[in-house]
């Protein structure tokens, strides 16, 4: 039990002293390792200022904060609490995170992204789109034609490849570090289960990030 009901930044302080190479609360933030919780959770078993509950809460926390998604970058590595370098972060991550990202700022107003020079150069092809098109070759035109009915028809079948029906997880053998595969939005995401609590299950997506889902929602790897 704990002795004082504390906020999620004073968890997110406090292992950042006791594991600062791992957690910081200002400049850059390091991608934390898949199941991390779990390892905190031992760390921590005898600690009275953190139960885990609260622990959960400040990682969730932690993790959806746009100074943490920003570190999630295709090459870079996670760290464990020593702050070791340990997985790589590969495509689907980084792309996850970047949309995270994205949605979280426009949810609220902030609609600026991280690259300006991105953002200039997407405007210009925008507004010189008609008049790039009007000048020309049609022979080049064809054959953009043909490039992009290429492209889509390759992401068609990507698509259709990646929404197999996918297998529900039998709630009588789901258990803590299992890996699954759970939807969030449209999409079912890798994730690694970290706690479960009655109906609700906790599970840590590749990308760092740990979400709170049911069940329903969770299918095998």
């Amino acid at each position: 039990m704990e002795i004082k009901r504390i906020s999620s930044k004073e968890i997110i302080a406090y292992l950042s002293e006791k594991f600062p190479a791992c957690f910081s609360i200002e400049g850059l933030a390091k991608p934390l390792k898949i199941g991390i919780f779990q390892e905190l959770a031992t760390e921590l078993a005898e600690d009275e200022k953190v139960s885990k509950t609260r622990l959960r809460q400040a990682l969730r926390h932690y993790t959806s904060s746009w100074r943490y998604l920003k570190s999630i970058k295709l090459g870079g590595f996670r760290v464990d609490l020593a702050g070791e370098n340990g997985e790589t972060i590969d495509q689907d991550q980084a792309e996850y995170a970047l949309k995270t990202l994205k949605e979280s700022q426009e949810k609220f107003g902030n609609k600026k992204t991280t690259d300006k020079n991105s953002q200039k150069h997407y405007k210009g092809i925008n507004k010189g789109s008609d008049k790039a098109t009007k000048e020309m070759n049609p022979a080049d035109t064809e054959k953009r034609k043909a490039k992009f009915k290429s492209v889509k028809s390759a992401n068609t079948t990507t698509v259709n490849k990646e929404i197999e029906p996918l297998k529900l997880v039998e709630s009588s053998v789901i258990k803590v570090s299992q890996k699954v595969r759970v939807k969030v939005g449209k999409a079912p995401m890798n994730a690694t289960i970290t706690d479960i609590s009655g109906k609700d299950i906790s599970v840590q997506l590749d990308s760092g990030m740990v979400v709170k889902t049911q069940i329903k929602n969770i299918y095998s790897e």
